[in-house]
C-alpha cells in the first residue's frame, strides 16, 4: 500500500477536485483527501514525500496506430521543410542499407514543400533500393521505380477503387499513391514479425509514459492485435488499450459474437473502424463543394450512409459500436444520417444503446453542428492537428474553415470529446494537444495572439477532460479510469510544473517525471 503525500492533486472528480494525499493499494485508489486523515486511517502504508509537484490522472490518446507509431519511430523522418532535406535523408539512409532492401520513411507533406516529390527524383538518391515514404496524413504515398517495378505498376495500371495513381500531363505515372492505391506497393514490402511489432511496442511504451500517456485507443490491425497480446501474456503490456477492428473482419467478429468491452481493464475490444472518405493534405476527405483551386476535386467518399448503416445494424447486433473516419462536411454529413438510422434500429430492437463514435470530425456543414450531441456521437478530435493542417484547411476550404476542429461548438452542443493524436500522423504528445486547445496557435505564436478561430478554444479544465474522461467513456471505463477518486485505477502522472496556472507555452516542453499504471511505478526520469 502506497500513500503519496505533500502533492497538489487535480483529481477530475466534481466532489472533490484538489487533493494533497493518495492512497493506492496495489492496482486501485483506496482514498483521496488530506495527509492528516488518510495518514490515522492507513497507519502502515508506505509513504512517498510528492515534495509538492502535480499529480493527474494519467492521461489516453483516443486515436493512435501504436504499431505504426512504433515502427515508424526506426523510419526515415520525412517531415521536413523542404523536399530537398527529405531526399538527403533518403541518401543517408541508403549509405548504410543493403542493395534491395527496402528504404520506408513518414511524415512528408506536399502542401509544405510547394509541390510533390516524384519517383524520378528518389531514383537519383535510390537508384538500387526501393523507396515507400508515407505522408504525414497516411493517406498518401511516395514510391520509386525501384518500388514501382516490384510492384508491377506501370502507366497502363488501372487506378484501385477509392484510390488513385497520380499521373503527368503524358499519362504516365508520377510515384504518387494516394488512398487505396498505396495497398500496391505497401503489400510487396516484407511484413515485419508479431515478435519484431511487439518488441518496437515495447520500445515505444516508455517514449508515450514520459509524455504523460497511460492508455492508447488503437487502430491498427490483426498483427498489431497480436503483437499486443504477445506483450500482455509476457507481462510486458503496460498501457491501457482499447483495441477497435476493422470493418473487413466484422463478418468474423458477428460469427464469433464478439461484443465490445470483451477483454480485461488493460486490453479490451472496443468499436469497428470503418474509413468513410480521405484526409485535407492530399484533397481527398469528402466535400459538399471543391476544394479551392481544384473546380473538379470533392474528394472521395468510399460509401454513402445507407451502406454505413447496413454494417453498423450487423454490429449492434452483437454490441459492437461503430467508429467512423470522417473528414470532409459530406463524409460527417454521410456517417450523421448513418447514425441517426442506426440510433432508431437500437431502439427499435431493443438494442443497447452503443457509444458510436465519429473520428476527426474535422470540418462540418453548419446544419450538422449540433448532430453528434443531439445522437450522443463520441467525437473523437485531435487537437494537434489543427495546428498541423490550419493553413491548408484555410487555403482549400476557405470560409468553410470556421467550423474546422471545432472542439468548442461540438461540447457546447452536448457532445462528449475524446482527444488524441491519430500517432504517427502527429506526435502522441498530450501536453502539445493541449497547447492546442487553449490557445489554437503553433509554437511560434502564429497565427495570431488570439489563435486561429480563437471562438473555438477550450479551458485547460475541459481539454484535459478530453484526455481522461472522454476517452474513459468511450471505452465504457467511466466508474474506474479517467479520475484519482477512490474505486478507480491508480493510473497518473506527475508533473513538475502547475499546467493550470504556468504559461501556455510552458506547455510545449511539459512532460511525466513519473507514470504510474496500476499502481506500478512504470516510469521515473
Amino acid at each position: 500500500m502506497k500513500l503519496l503525500q505533500n502533492a497538489k492533486i487535480y483529481t477530475l472528480h466534481e466532489s472533490q477536485p484538489i487533493a494533497s494525499t493518495i492512497v493506492i493499494d496495489r492496482e486501485w485508489i483506496l482514498a483521496v483527501g488530506d495527509v492528516d486523515d488518510l495518514s490515522s486511517r492507513y497507519p502502515n502504508a508506505e509513504r512517498q514525500d510528492m515534495g509538492g509537484r502535480v499529480i493527474l490522472p494519467g492521461l489516453t490518446d483516443a486515436h493512435l496506430h501504436f504499431k505504426a507509431y512504433s515502427l515508424g519511430l526506426q523510419k526515415v523522418e520525412c517531415e521536413t521543410d523542404t523536399r530537398e532535406e527529405c531526399l538527403r535523408r533518403v541518401a543517408e539512409r541508403v549509405k548504410t542499407s543493403r542493395p534491395g532492401e527496402w528504404i520506408l520513411g513518414h511524415g512528408w507533406n506536399q502542401n509544405t514543400w510547394g509541390a510533390w516529390l516524384v519517383a524520378a527524383e528518389l531514383d537519383v538518391v535510390a537508384p538500387n533500393n526501393p523507396v515507400y515514404l508515407t505522408a504525414k496524413s497516411l493517406h498518401a504515398g511516395l514510391v520509386n521505380t525501384a518500388a514501382m517495378k516490384l510492384a508491377g505498376i506501370t502507366s497502363q495500371t488501372p487506378d484501385p477503387q477509392n484510390g488513385q495513381l497520380q499521373r503527368d500531363v503524358d499519362g504516365n505515372v508520377t510515384g504518387v499513391l494516394l488512398e487505396t492505391a498505396m495497398a500496391l506497393v505497401a503489400h510487396v514490402i516484407p511484413d515485419p514479425t508479431e515478435y519484431e511489432i511487439a518488441n518496437a511496442m515495447e520500445k515505444a511504451q516508455p517514449i508515450l509514459w514520459r509524455m504523460g500517456l497511460t492508455g492508447i485507443h488503437d487502430f491498427d490491425r490483426r498483427d498489431s492485435f497480436m503483437a499486443m497480446q504477445r506483450l500482455h501474456a509476457e507481462r510486458k503490456l503496460k498501457l491501457r488499450v482499447l483495441k477497435n477492428i476493422p470493418v473487413e473482419l466484422l463478418d468474423q467478429a458477428y460469427e464469433l459474437g464478439l461484443r465490445g468491452g470483451f477483454g480485461g481493464d488493460l486490453l479490451r475490444i472496443g468499436n469497428v473502424k470503418v474509413f468513410m472518405d480521405g484526409a485535407l493534405g492530399p484533397h481527398t476527405a469528402a466535400m459538399f463543394q471543391p476544394y479551392i483551386g481544384e473546380e473538379n476535386n470533392r474528394g472521395i467518399l468510399n460509401m454513402d450512409g445507407e451502406e454505413l448503416f447496413e454494417h453498423g445494424r450487423k454490429a449492434a447486433q452483437v454490441g459492437l459500436g461503430m467508429t467512423v473516419h470522417a473528414i470532409g462536411d459530406r463524409a460527417n454529413h454521410e456517417v450523421l444520417n448513418a447514425y441517426e438510422q442506426l440510433r432508431n434500429y437500437e431502439k427499435a430492437g431493443r438494442l443497447p444503446h452503443l457509444r458510436h463514435r465519429i473520428e476527426h470530425v474535422q470540418v462540418l456543414h453548419p446544419d450538422d453542428v449540433d448532430r453528434l450531441g443531439k445522437m450522443n456521437i463520441v467525437a473523437s478530435m485531435q487537437p494537434i492537428h489543427a495546428i498541423s493542417d490550419m493553413r491548408m484547411a484555410d487555403e482549400y476550404w476557405g470560409e468553410r474553415a470556421r467550423l474546422s476542429y471545432a472542439w468548442r461548438a461540438q461540447l457546447d452542443h452536448g457532445a462528449r470529446l475524446a482527444f488524441g493524436s491519430d500517432a504517427p500522423v502527429d506526435s502522441p504528445n498530450p501536453f502539445w494537444g493541449l497547447h492546442a486547445c487553449i490557445t489554437r496557435r503553433r509554437a511560434d505564436g502564429s497565427p495570431s495572439a488570439d489563435g486561429w478561430y480563437p471562438e473555438q478554444k477550450l479551458t485547460l479544465a475541459e481539454a484535459l477532460a478530453g484526455y481522461a474522461l472522454g476517452p474513459a467513456y468511450a471505452a465504457y471505463m467511466e466508474d474506474r479510469l479517467g479520475r484519482l477518486a477512490p474505486n478507480h485505477l491508480a493510473d497518473l502522472i506527475v508533473l513538475e510544473k502547475d499546467p493550470f496556472t504556468c504559461d501556455p507555452d510552458e506547455l510545449l516542453v511539459m512532460q511525466s517525471s513519473a507514470t504510474m499504471v496500476a499502481g506500478e511505478w512504470v516510469y521515473q526520469s
